[in-house]
């Protein structure tokens, strides 16, 4: 079997694990487990699964030291960054607890036999159940909050479904580290094995979302990881959905009042935004349109001054380090001209240099409009609002679009510029930045093609639907429905008979 290596992508250097990738044998156990763990998360019941979470969620808590050291010598990067992380991460698992305890998001509906206009009814009931065991792929830029410990491993078990994770290659120990804890909490509960699973190398990944008992997939990544998941899927002889996060340009538009009344503020915004975490986050903005004059030429040299004066970033690894300088060289060569970039040694890790592009309107390009994940943003100057329209219309589709606004900018403007966006983003944030994503019931971290695949959600409360699907009892006697559905229960809302009922108090 093959050794599972790890880098530290700050000085590069290589070195092998106590793990080895996943053969095909050990992962027909580990589904199988899976499989059987089902059982077991049934049997909890919603406020069970609740106080699982809730104990994973303090087992990463009691971890934290060892898991943040882990995640730093595999990431590069920063303590503070990832001990936020951590934090979220528990967060997250304690939310979906609360989703449990709530109850609403199983939408449970009672329709009792009654005499309709097309004739006797029967008694339908219906509520969602969970799908079976899910794959969920880590992502390199989240070794917490979008990895082994992250909302799609939460959603998963709050749902009442196994999750067998694939670890990102670039921390493999974190991730192991993230399983024990999770895997502990499961134990001290009296869990199976299986009920979480964790399996290491490319090979395990196709194969393990090939398996007939896997019957739905994750994945925050690029575009080409999920086209080579979606072709594993492909060769199934059963579909089953992949909900992927995958391309964001994030486009930001700063109006004309905007950059004349604060525009020092926006541009220490904008630079925050686009390098934190080495700008390797999938909200990063890529694309600031500014407008020319006075306010939006100081807006523009504050921006060049920050970029010119700040220091090398430490990539995730070298592919997305490459790639980077790559992507970077595509935009120089497309048309758009360096407009600040600092002077780095390289070192011998995987360090790049922040960059700041520009660009006259006309010459934004499909090229240039595209993604760069890093450090790098692009400047769209223009002259008219009015040309902002045709402008959004040219740049892909996105999570997030931010529209920055003055106390002499026009509210059709603004409008106008908010239909524009609403129509190809997933979130529409005003006067701050997209960097930053909000845990909460109400959060929304999806959008069209190509920023997700699906319009389900991965971060907020809505994101367990995506491991959830619907069952109707039709005429079922009472002692085989499950107790959402029975007419003497009133724990939670419920639709009966067309009216929302709430949950009693």
């Amino acid at each position: 079997m093959n050794v599972v290596s790890t880098v530290d992508p700050r000085d590069g250097r290589r070195r092998a694990t106590d793990l080895t990738e996943t053969d095909e044998s050990r992962l027909e156990v580990i589904v199988d487990q899976a499989s059987r763990a089902t059982r077991w998360l049934a049997g909890l019941g919603r406020l069970g699964r609740a106080d699982l979470l809730d104990a994973v969620a303090a087992s990463l808590e009691a971890r934290r030291v060892d898991l943040v050291a882990a995640a730093e010598a595999e990431t590069g990067l920063a303590h503070a960054r990832l001990d936020q992380e951590l934090t979220r991460a528990a967060v997250q698992f304690r939310m979906f607890g609360d989703v449990l305890r709530d109850g609403a998001y199983v939408e449970a509906a009672i329709d009792h036999a009654a005499d309709t206009p097309l004739g006797p009814g029967p008694d339908v009931r219906r509520m969602l159940v969970p799908l079976g065991p899910v794959a969920v792929f880590g992502a390199s830029n989240f070794p917490f909050a979008f990895s082994i410990a992250g909302g799609d491993t939460a959603a998963a078990l709050a749902a009442g479904c196994p999750a067998v994770l694939k670890a990102h290659p670039s921390h493999p120990l974190t991730s192991h580290a993230s399983a024990a804890a999770i895997g502990s909490a499961v134990r001290d509960l009296g869990g199976p094995e299986g009920v979480i699973a964790t399996v290491y190398g490319e090979q395990a990944g196709r194969s393990l979302v090939r398996h007939p008992a896997i019957r739905a997939a994750a994945l925050t990544g690029s575009v080409k990881a999920a086209r080579a998941i979606q072709a594993a899927i492909d060769e199934r002889p059963d579909p089953i959905p992949l909900y992927a996060e995958l391309s964001s340009v994030n486009p930001i538009v700063v109006l004309p009042d905007a950059a004349a009344d604060r525009s020092d503020q926006i541009a220490e915004g904008l630079f925050a935004s686009f390098t934190a975490s080495g700008g390797q986050l999938c909200t990063k903005p890529g694309l600031a349109f500014i407008p020319t004059g006075r306010g939006g030429d100081r807006l523009v040299e504050t921006l060049r001054e920050k970029v010119a004066t700040s220091g090398g970033t430490v990539l995730l690894n070298e592919r997305i380090r490459d790639a980077y300088e790559s992507r970077a060289a595509e935009f120089e060569r497309a048309g758009a001209r360096v407009s600040a970039r600092p002077q780095v040694d390289p070192g011998a890790g995987f360090t790049a240099a922040p960059r700041l592009l520009e660009v006259d309107l006309p010459g934004l390009t499909a090229e240039i409009a595209d993604e760069c994940f890093g450090p790098l943003m692009v400047v769209v100057r223009y002259h008219d609002v009015g040309d902002l329209d045709a402008a959004l219309n040219a740049v892909p589709p996105s999570l997030t679009g931010s529209v920055h606004r003055g106390p002499g900018d026009e509210a059709d403007v603004v409008r106008l510029l908010v239909d524009v966006l609403a129509a190809r983003a997933g979130r529409i944030v005003f006067d701050g930045y997209p960097t930053g994503v909000r845990v909460s019931w109400a959060q929304h971290h999806g959008g069209p093609w190509p920023s997700t695949n699906a319009v389900h959600t991965s971060v907020g409360a809505t994101s367990i639907r995506r491991f959830l699907r619907p069952l109707a009892w039709q005429d079922a006697p009472a002692w085989v429905l499950p107790e959402e559905l029975r007419d003497e229960y009133a724990a939670i809302p419920r639709r009966v008979d067309g009216r929302l009922t709430p949950a009693a108090e």
